[in-house]
């Protein structure tokens, strides 16, 4: 275990929320942020001065040093002195790359601040507006880093006038973005502004930084700046040097966290409305905006790692109450109970044992059982509501087919994937029942291939298939005739359902958490009259799988509640494997209309009551014009005039959507949509078709028909792939006669 000097200092500090900053680095892929926080670390003792901007100390996995990119957020605490006064900062450095976004998504929820870094060059890109989105939704305040000045003066050799002038356009960006996504009541007062120091500039490789505070405290001109980078070499390299001594990066960087970011007790109150659904009047509510240590505990888990020797480590930020070894907590999600066996710090990659923590922190914790990623750790015998469900900007739309080269290795297997499933929520794992094949299902290509290579690190030696797309199946329109009946085997009980298409705000409504099971029926109705259903429907809500929802709308009959929980888990089948092709369901609402149950509980159960179930869902989706939708991606490529037009063939050769294009000095921006299933290898094919001079990014934009000249193709194939006959069964094999 590696001491840290500064250990007993931020153990005293976490004991006073005023001067606590809990803070996120967050950017585009590249952009600088692990470089920027080794300076950060070396300001605080951790790293030496000489090693900081090489040793990435929070990309500590080896994969992450190899291919200098971040893939794990990574937590620190650090101590800074600003205006004589002692400081905490509590900092997670996050990935940029999209196929990593969940991780910035739930970094997100345990930080009250975040810093934005943006290359100077390529201005704020794709990623740096999804992240800053993000973080605004969070109610996290912004903060600016222009990054890679160097490159401004060294590669593009712009006069100190031109450099002025790009960084205003890069300001006016972020800030634009801002008014687009912050809280209402934020738009104006967290816009980031030269002149009152929220905005840094400078180079996090050079470690040399200034804000206009600094630049006036230091006498440090643009002028000065640029001469720093003329001469030989060896004269560069002195005066950057000294450059970098008169005006080290941490130091504006850090005195921005504490002058310009909130502190918990400041942000406690206007986050609680927008992560926590609870009573604001309740004493879990007034211990959280008060972040009151000895109220009720209330933990959100950001953050899973299953450690060797001390097994499952939660992660998270402490709202209210304190937390401490030998605690007996309640899982509010997962309606379980746990004793804290051991309470830590997180540093990077090392944990050190502390006594407690209190409210306004980030904690780790071991022993608490079975827990994931969301889940709301509560004082035991406290009611309270569990926090708001994260919202990622991505789903999980490449899948492969992996299995144990080996078949003894098949435990390893499960324990494996166990492992990587719990550290990862965006990373989904399933059995398909009827090929027996093992899939993985990640966010793009790079995430899936990191994951690969975490199997091999474990000692697993895995086959793993070409990428595969994942389908949605969804109707064009509301099932138009009478109630469709099923009949179970024995044709002693009777079901009747309807189908309807959900609007998309309520299917959003779901992805987000905002209507879920876990809700009170009262919450959940509520809710759905919001999205203009009607009060029975609202409240008759009985299953939610996916985005799609149950409802029962049977009245006085008898034996129904015996048969729910068989006729729930028919639906969850129905909707899990649709019928044109085995794919989920999308944004499906299922009526049960009416039902008669046979009086002996031996006719009634699973065997007779599922097929009763799935088979009217199935008819009535036939009936219903289906589709199949495939995931598209939003695709941006900043690119010089003269390649234009070979990104506008790659882009139409993949079935790609020119959205928009805009002129950028030299440069063109190219904004287009394009199907997942079209655009593996298009890395390597934008590189060499623009001679490696394109910066590009792409995320997952949303689900879209497949064009109805392809749609029975792909359904065949996919078919196929499964050992299912070609074409899907017709409506009339599920019509039951009454």
């Amino acid at each position: 275990m590696v001491r840290y000097r500064q250990v007993e200092e931020i153990v005293k500090l976490m004991n006073y929320p005023e001067m606590i900053r809990n803070t996120s680095i967050i950017a585009h892929v590249d952009h600088g942020k692990t470089t920027l926080s080794d300076s950060l670390l070396a300001a605080a003792g951790i790293i030496s001065e000489q090693r900081a901007g090489q040793q990435l100390v929070l990309d500590s996995w080896e994969l992450e040093q190899k291919r200098q990119m971040t893939v794990f957020a990574s937590n620190i605490s650090l101590a800074h002195i600003y205006k004589d006064k002692e400081y905490l900062i509590n900092l997670i450095d996050t990935p940029g790359h999209i196929d990593f976004s969940g991780a910035v998504t739930r970094s997100l929820r345990a930080v009250d601040g975040a810093l934005v870094v943006v290359d100077a060059v390529e201005g704020p890109m794709t990623q740096t507006e999804t992240v800053l989105m993000q973080a605004l939704r969070e109610r996290v305040k912004p903060i600016l880093f222009i990054n890679k000045v160097d490159r401004l003066i060294k590669e593009i050799k712009l006069t100190p006038e031109e450099i002025q002038r790009k960084f205003a356009k890069i300001i006016l960006r972020i800030n634009n973005l801002i008014e687009k996504y912050a809280p209402p009541e934020h738009k104006k007062d967290w816009q980031v502004k030269v002149e009152d120091g929220s905005v840094a500039f400078g180079s996090a490789l050079h470690k040399w930084g200034l804000n206009l505070p600094h630049m006036k405290m230091k006498g440090v001109t643009f002028k000065e700046i640029i001469d720093a980078y003329s001469g030989e070499k060896e004269d560069i390299d002195r005066k950057v040097d000294a450059l970098c001594k008169k005006a080290p990066v941490y130091e504006p960087i850090l005195d921005m966290f504490c002058e310009h970011l909130p502190n918990p007790l400041q942000a406690q109150p206007y986050r609680q409305s927008q992560i926590w659904p609870g009573d604001a009047n309740s004493v879990v509510g007034k211990a959280m905006a008060k972040v009151d240590p000895s109220g009720p505990v209330l933990m959100c888990i950001s953050t899973i790692e299953v450690d060797p020797h001390s097994g499952v480590v939660a992660i998270g930020r402490v709202f209210s109450g304190t937390v401490e070894k030998g605690k007996t907590v309640s899982l509010i999600t997962s309606k379980q109970k746990g004793t804290i066996q051991q309470v830590y710090m997180s540093m990077a990659a090392d944990r050190v044992i502390v006594d407690k923590v209190p409210a306004g922190n980030i904690a780790a914790l071991s022993g608490l059982p079975s827990i994931h990623v969301g889940e709301t750790v509560a004082e035991e015998g406290v009611e309270t509501q569990p926090f708001e469900g994260l919202k990622y900007v991505s789903d999980p739309v490449v899948t492969v087919a992996v299995e144990p080269a080996d078949v003894k290795d098949l435990p390893l297997f499960d324990k494996v994937m166990h492992k990587l499933t719990t550290e990862d929520p965006n990373l989904h794992f399933l059995i398909n029942k009827e090929s027996g094949e093992y899939l993985l299902s990640g966010m793009g290509e790079l995430h899936l291939e990191i994951t690969a290579y975490r199997m091999q690190e474990a000692g697993l030696k895995v086959k793993i298939s070409k990428p595969i797309v994942i389908y949605r199946e969804t109707i064009s329109h509301d099932y138009k005739g009478p109630p469709v009946m099923g009949k179970s085997p024995n044709k002693h009980s009777k079901l009747w359902v309807t189908l309807e298409k959900l609007s998309e705000e309520v299917i959003e409504a779901i992805k987000i958490g905002k209507i879920s099971e876990m809700q009170t029926r009262e919450e959940r109705q509520k809710t759905l009259k919001q999205f203009g259903w009607e009060t029975d429907d609202a409240r008759n809500v009985v299953a939610i799988e996916g985005t799609n929802i149950m409802v029962n709308r049977i009245k006085g009959r008898q034996y129904v509640d015996e048969v729910m929980d068989h006729i729930k888990s028919g639906f969850r089948e129905a909707v899990n494997t649709s019928v044109l092709a085995k794919e989920p369901a999308y944004g499906l609402k299922v009526n049960l209309e009416d039902i008669t149950v046979h009086e002996d509980p031996v006719h009634r159960g699973p065997a007779q009551i599922l097929p009763m179930t799935w088979r009217p869902i199935w008819c009535s989706f036939l009936l219903s014009d289906p589709k199949l939708l495939e995931p598209l991606i939003s695709f941006e490529c900043k690119v010089p005039n003269d390649f234009v037009s070979n990104v506008i063939a790659i882009v139409q050769k993949r079935r790609g959507k020119i959205i928009d294009m805009t002129n950028e000095e030299d440069m063109m921006i190219v904004k287009a949509e394009m199907p997942v299933a079209e655009s593996f290898g298009l890395a390597e094919e934008l590189r060499s078709s623009t001679e490696g001079r394109a910066f590009w990014a792409t995320q997952f934009s949303r689900w879209a028909p497949v064009p109805e000249q392809m749609q029975a193709e792909i359904i065949r194939q996919i078919r196929e792939r499964r050992g299912l006959s070609p074409t899907p069964p017709d409506a009339k094999e599920f019509f039951e006669e009454a």
